[in-house]
């Protein structure tokens, strides 16, 4: 079965038993017993829905997993993943990964005794000298956001199997239809389906994917003990937007390549990230390993009054936090999407204040290139 077909023909395909081609939304809270324990499948929706599975099927058929998981956002679906560990445990990080992953890591789980270290994940070196004898997983975000930096998912993979580790992707950026990780060794993939996946800014969502049934089943656990489960009303807004997924991303990246192009040749531009650029320093691993470089870009403009003055003058990028809508949106890091990280920390990492990252959308890409222009402009 090819990606598009995939897309929309793979999980549960419809309701079996009136025959619509759309899955029904559930919404129910609890289901009748014929007897004590025995039931069709569902006893209470925290443990499982109708809904909320068929998305569940869905996202795990697209990254090729064991199972698949659903939750209240992706917030959620990465703290469950974390409660996998323990006390004392010690978890390996990229550095430049969203600011909320970085907040909840060193805010939150730190005070259970979770230790993490952030490495710059693109150079393999760096994280075999930062595995430690309590290290329990290798996490990674690739692209990483929002500087795009790019890791070797399987490279990583066989690292950490050598040393008997996890290996933890983020896939938000690039969506099983450009990237599938655990094709390429990883065990569990994660995502915001928030950004692409829901792909409308009408939903807040997270999704895991397993590749064992062990390893399903602990995750199960986490889930099911501690409640962040996804909605059934969101759960088929997920499956809504899946259908339309393959086409919006290409159209994205289709209009991702000619805003580099753009973005190379303007004066008031210092750097422009993105993977699908020759020079990107990890750009031939991206092609290796992704079908689709992405909708995202980052550029700076050398200083927040600089930035500030674009934001002025946008017209069809809208300000706000989020990516991988219909809609192009535009964004300053330093001061939103990663303003938890502390400002020595973004320092260190490059995360400038004239740094301005995009998502891109589904306009018409001569729009969009004529608004950055005007808005770049003295």
């Amino acid at each position: 079965m090819k990606k598009k077909t995939r897309l929309i023909h793979g999980g549960l395909f419809g309701d079996e038993a009136t025959g619509a081609v759309s899955t029904p939304i559930y919404q129910v809270s609890t289901y009748k017993q014929q007897g004590v324990g025995v039931h069709k499948g569902y006893e209470y929706s925290r443990t499982g829905n109708p809904t909320r599975f068929a998305l569940e099927e869905l996202i795990k058929d697209l990254e090729g997993g064991e199972r698949g998981f659903a939750f209240a956002s992706g917030m959620a679906a990465i703290t469950a993943v974390m409660m996998l560990f323990n006390k004392g445990d010690h978890i390996l990080l990229t550095d430049d990964v969203y600011g909320g992953t970085f907040r909840v890591i060193t805010k939150v789980l730190n005070r259970f005794g979770l230790e993490a270290t952030f490495v710059d994940t693109s150079d393999l070196e760096n994280v075999k000298k930062e595995i430690k004898p309590n290290t329990k997983a290798i996490y990674l975000e690739t692209p990483t956001n929002p500087l795009l930096k790019i890791s070797d998912i399987e490279a990583i993979s066989g690292i950490a199997k050598e040393k008997g580790l996890l290996t933890i992707v983020d896939n938000t950026f690039s969506t099983p239809y450009w990237q599938t990780p655990i094709a390429l060794g990883a065990n569990i993939v994660l995502h915001s389906a928030t950004k692409y996946i829901g792909g409308h800014s009408d939903v807040v969502a997270g999704l895991a994917v397993a590749d064992s049934a062990a390893l399903a089943d602990e995750l199960h656990f986490v889930q099911n003990s501690t409640g962040g489960i996804l909605g059934p009303q969101d759960s088929w807004l997920l499956i809504r937007g899946i259908k339309t997924l393959g086409v919006r991303m290409e159209e994205t990246e289709n209009n991702a390549g000619k805003i580099v192009d753009f973005l190379q040749k303007h004066p008031a531009v210092t750097k422009v990230y993105y993977p699908g650029i020759a020079s990107h320093p990890n750009h031939h691993i991206a092609k290796k390993q992704s079908g689709g470089f992405g909708g995202m870009i980052s550029f700076d403009v050398g200083s927040a009054e600089k930035a500030d003055q674009v934001f002025s003058k946008i017209k069809y990028f809208t300000l706000a936090e989020s990516l991988g809508a219909v809609e192009s949106l535009i964004s300053i890091p330093a001061r939103m999407t990663h303003a938890s990280i502390p400002v020595e920390r973004r320092a260190e990492l490059g995360i400038t204040e004239g740094l301005i990252r995009i998502s891109v959308g589904l306009e018409d890409a001569e729009d969009l290139i004529e608004d950055l222009n005007q808005a770049l402009e003295n």
